[in-house]
Parts: structure tokens; sequence; C-alpha cells
């Protein structure tokens, strides 16, 4: 059974920073894409970041505009695990925050990731 775990959300101020961590079992990391997505109370799910497995373009990660700069994403194969750091928190990014595994190229977009774990919520005060 594939499962994906997300930890490290809470409450910060302004300005703080977070590191979210998504633990995959199940699977062998290696083989695939990861994806942070987050859903703010009535907003549609908005892609944050990802990084590829696909071994030619092991590493590369996507940002969506408005994290560029703030957040990275990384992964240790080793752990099974992939991070989020978010740095220079802003209100708007309070949402609550999911990782997500598939066989990808790195994307945003939701469709083609098969796994999801349940969710972190991430609450920025100003």
């Amino acid at each position: 059974e594939v499962q994906l775990v997300e930890s490290g959300g809470g409450l910060v101020q302004a300005g703080g920073s977070l590191r979210l961590s998504c633990a995959v079992s199940g699977v062998t990391l290696d083989d695939y894409g990861i994806g942070w997505f987050r859903q703010a109370p009535g907003k549609e799910r908005e892609g944050v970041s990802s990084i590829s497995g696909i071994p030619s373009l092991l590493g590369e990660t996507l940002y969506t505009y408005s994290v560029k700069g703030r957040f990275t994403i990384s992964r240790d194969n080793a752990k099974n695990t992939v991070y989020l750091q978010m740095n220079n928190l802003k209100p708007e990014d309070t949402a609550v925050y999911y990782c997500a595994a598939g066989i990808t190229i790195t994307t945003l977009n939701p469709t083609p990731y098969d796994y999801w774990g349940q969710g972190t919520q991430v609450t920025v005060s100003s």
C-alpha cells in the first residue's frame, strides 16, 4: 500500500519559516516525481512545487511564481522523504498543504499524480 504522510505544518508569523516533510512508503521514491499542492478555504487546489523522478531529469524542480525564491523543494531518496522548505512566509501562503506522487515529469498539474497524502495545515499570521 502506498502512503504519503505530511508533517511540519503549524502556525507561524509572517516572515517566518517552516519545513514540510512528505514521508513516502510502499514505493521506491527513486521512481516517482513528487509534487506539493495547497488548498486554501474557498479556493481550488494549487500546485506549489514539484521535483522530478525521471532519471534523465533527476532533481529538476518547478515552482509556482508566487513562491519562487522563498520555497525550496528537495528529496532524500535514502529516507524516502521529500521536503518543502518555506521561508519568508506570507499570510496568503495559509492553506492545507498536500504532497503527491506520480511517475511524471515535473508538473504543477495535479492530474498525473496517483497518490496523495492527507495534508498538513499551514497558517501564517500577519
